[in-house]
C-alpha cells in the first residue's frame, strides 16, 4: 500500500525536530522504517550515526527486522535498542559495567524482601509477593522521576515503612555494586550533566534519533534524549498522547504535549487515517477520547469502508455476560473466524478469571497472558479453602495455623503441639482460659456447620457467620490495603464456587484451571503463534489487534477504576478504554452488567460517551 500524504511528509522530513502524532492503526512502524530508508538512500545519512529507540526488546527487534526486509536484506549499522540497552551501553563505556552489574528480577525481589523484613511492619507471608511488587513499582517511580523520598506518599504501605525499605534497598544495591534499570537512567543523566566531554562523544555518535511509543516516556528519559540530540536536535518522535496509559510508571501525556514548548520550531505531523478498524469502531472510540482535555485535537478517519456497528450489550450479571460472549464466540467461529482472532479484554486480571473458567468448562481453547493472576493462589482464597477443608474434616496443624486467628480467637501457636490437632486436645489446652475455651467451642460448631454446606453457602457462612469479612476490614485498616479490593477477591471466589455441589468437585475444577494456566506459562509461544481465544488485560492488549474484541464489565468502579478520583486519573482510565476499543478491526462488543454478586452496578460513564444505544443480549 502506498504511503498517504501525512505518512510521506513524516518519511521525508528533513533535519531538525519533528513529532508524528500517530493514531491507532495509522502505520507508525511503517513510517519509521521508511524514514530510515529515506534517510540512508535519499538524504545520505550515515547509518552508523542513527539511533532508533523504543521501550521493549521485542518492539526493537521487530522494527529492525522490518527495516532489513524493506532494505532487501542488506545490513546497515543502524542502532536499534530499548532505552535500557542504550543507557547500559553508555554506562559500560564510561564505567566498565558488565551484564553482571545489572540486578535480575528475582534478586531485586529478594533485596526488597530483606529490606521489608528489617522494618517492624512485617506482612503476612501469603500477601508478601503482591506487596513487594507494589513497593518495587513505587521505588521505580521515585527513582525514575527523581522525586524527594522525604515528601513521597506511598500507596503500598505506611510512608515511614516505605522510606525505610527504599533506603535499605538502595544500600544493598550499593554494597553489592549492582544497578537496577532505574539506576541506569539516573546515572546516565548524572554522567551527561557532569561530563560534557562524554556527552559530546555520544552526541557525535548518534546524530539522528528516532523514538517509538514516545507517549510512554518519563521525564528523566526525555531529559537524556534532549541532551543526546543536541546540538542538531535531529529528534524524530512518534507516539499517540491518547494511548498514554502508564502513568504509574511516570509516563504522562503532558510530556508529549510539552514537546512543542521545548522545540517551538518542530514539525508536527498527524497520522489521522486508521487502517485497522471499521468506521463505526473509529467513530465510537473518537467520541469517547474527545472528552479528555489533556490531548492534541485530532480527527481520526477510517480507511476501511462499510458498516459494522459496535454493539453495546447489557447483561443481568457476570454469569449471563459470560454465556452471551461465548454464544458470540461460537457464532463467529462457525462463520470462519479463527479463535486467535478474538480477544476478551478486562480492566484487571482478576476480572477475566470467570471468563477463563467458563472456557475451560466448555473445553474451548484460550491463551491468557502471564500477568493475569491465578485467583486460587491469592492468600484470601487459601484462607477460605482451608476453612472448607477443615469443615470437611482436615485437622492438619498447618490448616489450624492458617485460619485460627482469622478472625481473632486468641489461640496461640504453642497450643498447637502436633501435626494433627483434635479439637478435644485444643479444648484441653484452653482449660482455665474460659474466653479461649469459648472460642474453641465456637470454632467446633462453625466447622460442624460448614460440613453440611455446599461450597457457595459455606463461603457465605465464613464471610458473615464466622466473621471473615470483619477480619478483612481490620486487616485492610492495619495494612493500608483497600478493603473493596479484598472484598472483590472474596466475591470472585464465591461466584466461582456457585456451580459446584461438593467441595471435591470444586477442588477438582480448581486443579484443572491451575494446571491449564501453568501449562500456558510453561509453553509460552511468540505473539504470532498464539492459539485460541486471547484473554488479556487492557494494559496487556496495547499494541495488539484482533478481528473481534469483547470488553468486559464496563461498569462504574471497574472502568474507570474506583481508585481513579483525580481528573488526571480519570483521563488515564478513559485513554485505557480507548486503547481497548481500538484493538478491534471489525467487530467490537462493549459489555456491562446490571448486578455483580447481587449488588446493583451502574454502567460506566464511558458507556454514555460512546453515543451507542444499549441492547439486551
Amino acid at each position: 500500500m502506498p504511503l498517504n500524504k501525512a505518512q510521506q511528509q513524516a518519511v521525508c522530513h528533513g533535519p531538525g525536530p519533528a513529532m508524528v502524532v500517530a493514531g491507532p492503526g495509522s502505520g507508525k512502524t511503517m513510517v519509521i522504517t521508511h524514514r530510515l530508508k529515506h534517510l540512508i538512500r535519499e538524504q545520505g545519512a550515515d547509518p552508523s550515526r542513527i539511533l532508533v529507540v523504543t521501550f521493549t526488546r521485542s518492539a526493537a527487534e521487530e522494527m529492525e527486522e522490518r527495516f532489513l526486509h524493506l532494505m532487501g536484506g542488506e545490513t546497515f549499522p543502524v542502532t536499534f535498542g530499548t532505552f535500557h540497552s542504550v543507557f547500559f551501553r553508555i554506562l559500560r563505556s564510561a564505567y566498565h559495567y558488565s551484564s553482571a552489574s545489572i540486578i535480575q528480577a528475582d534478586r531485586r525481589m529478594a533485596l526488597a524482601r530483606e529490606a521489608l523484613a528489617q522494618t517492624e511492619w512485617i506482612p503476612e507471608e501469603e500477601e508478601e509477593r503482591e506487596l513487594l511488587d507494589s513497593i518495587l513499582s513505587e521505588i521505580s517511580l521515585v527513582k525514575g522521576e527523581k522525586l524527594d523520598i522525604s515528601s513521597y506518599y506511598s500507596q503500598s504501605c505506611p510512608d515511614e515503612v516505605f522510606r525505610q525499605v527504599f533506603a535499605s534497598y538502595e544500600n544493598s544495591l550499593k554494597q553489592g555494586g549492582l544497578l537496577d534499570f532505574d539506576d541506569m537512567i539516573g546515572l546516565v543523566y548524572d554522567l551527561f550533566t557532569a561530563r560534557p566531554d562524554i556527552l559530546d562523544a555520544w552526541q557525535k555518535k548518534y546524530q539522528i534519533i528516532l523514538v517509538d511509543e514516545f507517549q510512554d516516556i518519563n521525564r528523566l528519559q526525555y531529559a537524556i534524549l534532549q541532551m543526546l540530540a543536541k546540538p542538531q536536535d535531529n529528534l524524530f518522535v512518534v507516539g499517540d498522547d491518547d494511548q498514554s496509559i502508564y502513568r504509574f510508571r511516570g509516563a504522562r501525556p503532558e510530556i508529549m504535549i510539552g514537546f512543542f514548548r521545548d522545540y517551538p520550531d518542530a514539525k508536527r505531523i498527524v497520522l489521522d487515517v486508521n487502517y485497522r478498524s471499521v468506521p463505526d469502531v473509529v467513530a465510537a472510540a473518537g467520541r469517547v477520547i474527545r472528552q479528555n482535555r489533556t490531548r492534541f485535537e485530532k480527527k481520526i478517519s477510517a480507511w476501511h469502508q462499510g458498516k459494522e456497528p459496535v454493539r453495546l450489550e447489557v447483561f443481568k450479571d457476570v454469569s449471563e455476560e459470560g454465556d452471551g460472549i461465548i454464544r458470540h464466540i461460537l457464532r463467529y467461529h462457525t462463520a470462519g473466524i479463527p479463535y486467535e482472532e478474538m480477544a476478551i479484554l478486562s480492566r484487571t486480571g482478576l476480572g477475566a478469571r470467570a471468563m477463563a473458567e467458563q472456557l475451560i468448562r466448555l473445553n474451548l481453547p484460550f491463551q491468557m497472558e502471564d500477568l493475569v493472576p491465578n485467583l486460587y493462589e491469592h492468600w484470601i482464597a487459601k484462607d477460605i479453602l482451608t476453612y472448607l477443608l477443615m469443615g470437611a474434616g482436615s485437622r492438619k496443624r498447618g490448616d489450624f495455623l492458617r485460619i485460627i486467628n482469622r478472625p481473632k480467637r486468641y489461640i496461640s501457636r504453642d497450643m498447637l503441639t502436633s501435626e494433627e490437632i483434635s479439637l478435644d486436645s485444643l479444648k484441653s489446652a484452653a482449660a482455665g482460659k474460659y474466653w479461649v475455651l469459648e472460642k474453641v467451642e465456637m470454632l467446633e460448631y462453625e466447622l460442624r456447620m460448614l460440613s453440611k454446606m455446599r461450597p457457595w453457602a459455606g463461603i457465605n457462612y465464613i464471610r458473615k457467620g464466622i466473621g471473615y469479612e470483619e477480619f478483612l476490614k481490620e486487616y485492610a485498616e492495619y495494612r493500608h490495603a483497600g478493603f473493596e479490593e479484598l472484598l472483590g477477591v472474596l466475591d470472585e471466589l464465591q461466584e466461582s464456587a456457585r456451580p459446584f455441589a461438593t467441595l471435591g468437585a470444586w477442588l477438582e475444577h480448581i486443579a484443572e484451571y491451575s494446571r491449564t494456566l501453568q501449562e500456558q506459562k510453561n509453553s509460552r509461544r511468540s505473539r504470532q503463534e498464539k492459539n485460541g481465544i486471547q484473554i488479556r488485560t487492557m494494559h496487556g492488549a496495547k499494541g495488539l489487534e484482533y478481528r473481534v474484541v469483547f470488553i468486559l464489565d464496563v461498569n462504574e468502579g471497574n472502568i474507570p477504576h474506583r481508585k481513579a478520583v483525580q481528573p488526571e486519573d480519570l483521563e488515564e482510565e478513559r485513554r485505557l478504554f480507548y486503547v481497548a476499543m481500538t484493538r478491534a478491526r471489525q467487530y467490537l462488543h462493549i459489555c456491562y452488567v446490571k448486578e455483580r454478586y447481587h449488588r446493583p452496578q451502574a454502567p460506566s460513564r464511558f458507556v454514555q460517551e460512546t453515543g451507542l444505544t444499549p441492547e439486551k443480549a
